[in-house]
């Protein structure tokens, strides 16, 4: 049995924190605002509580997993003792963008705006993830051949096997939603969101767009998405901006013009005000390509 409750791998380059699996016992790691500079994955396997991100609440509870991306700002309140186990991966460790086709959980799992970034898991799925977490436990205990290697493809097993809930759960974990189907023009925002993002910044654009008012459209976002419109858009700005920061070595100038912004200083203000960090500091501490920046 392994009784050692946190579990650390380094970057051998920088030193820097490349992959943990920490066994958590109260709700100290997480009652103040966290910015983390790479992915978490957050299992409950006791209590209850109320999470906090991105301007939206949602209630979580025993079974559930939990997903954040670099620098997204989340808070963690309980109402029943927590409990459960972390995992934590830099981007320099394993990068979802560049092994998407191998994985598929971006967009699903991390950097969906659309949906609840949480599912929860029945016995059979909850066994599985038990078992993969063990087997990175057992091997984080000794220094081994093409170790990263073998945790890595746990990890990626983990992420596969959670997108597949995720994907199979989507229509039931929709926060707000009432007994209706969802609205059609909600999902024509969505399209006119993805196609427009990097042109049109207001409500007021995709308002115009479906031929909806702006108060009725926000009305239709906060019910069935739980986030005000103009969030919505900005989140989706930066998730693309984020990309172009984590893998290319694009200037900041260059993606800001890229994504419809002008001025250089204004994007960058805007990043900062929405991702809690600069673009250039995102970049030295997440970036996939910052080593070429």
């Amino acid at each position: 049995m392994i009784a050692q409750n946190v579990f650390t791998l380094l970057n051998s380059q920088n030193g820097n924190l490349a992959f943990k699996v920490l066994h958590f016992e109260d709700n100290s790691h997480f009652d103040h605002l966290q910015r983390l500079n790479y992915y978490s994955i957050i299992l409950i396997t006791e209590g209850e509580g109320r999470l906090n991100i991105d301007y939206s609440e949602y209630d979580i509870k025993t079974d559930d997993v939990l997903f954040f991306y670099p620098y997204q700002p989340f808070m963690v309140s309980t109402s029943k003792p927590i409990k459960g186990i972390l995992i934590n991966f830099h981007s320099d460790f394993y990068c979802i963008h560049n092994h998407q086709k191998e994985v598929a959980c971006n967009g699903v799992l991390f950097n969906n705006i659309y949906d609840v970034p949480m599912l929860s898991l029945d016995a059979k799925n909850l066994e599985s993830l038990h078992s993969y977490i063990n087997l990175m436990k057992e091997e984080m205990q000794v220094i081994e051949l093409a170790q990263s290697e073998l945790l890595i493809s746990y990890l990626k097993i983990i992420l596969i096997n959670l997108t597949r809930v995720k994907v199979n759960q989507a229509s039931e974990l929709i926060v707000n939603y009432s007994n209706e189907r969802e609205p059609f023009i909600l999902q024509n925002l969505k399209d006119a969101i993805e196609e427009h993002y990097r042109s049109k910044h207001s409500a007021s654009d995709y308002a115009d767009l479906l031929n909806i008012t702006p108060n009725s459209l926000a009305k239709i976002t906060k019910t069935y998405l739980n986030k005000t419109l103009t969030h919505l858009i900005s989140e989706r700005i930066i998730i693309e901006a984020k990309r172009e920061l984590y893998l290319t070595s694009k200037s900041v100038k260059e993606i800001a013009y890229e994504l419809g912004f002008n001025d250089e200083y204004y994007f960058s203000r805007f990043f900062k005000t929405n991702a809690e960090v600069s673009p250039q500091l995102f970049r030295e501490t997440v970036g996939f390509a910052k080593a070429e920046a």
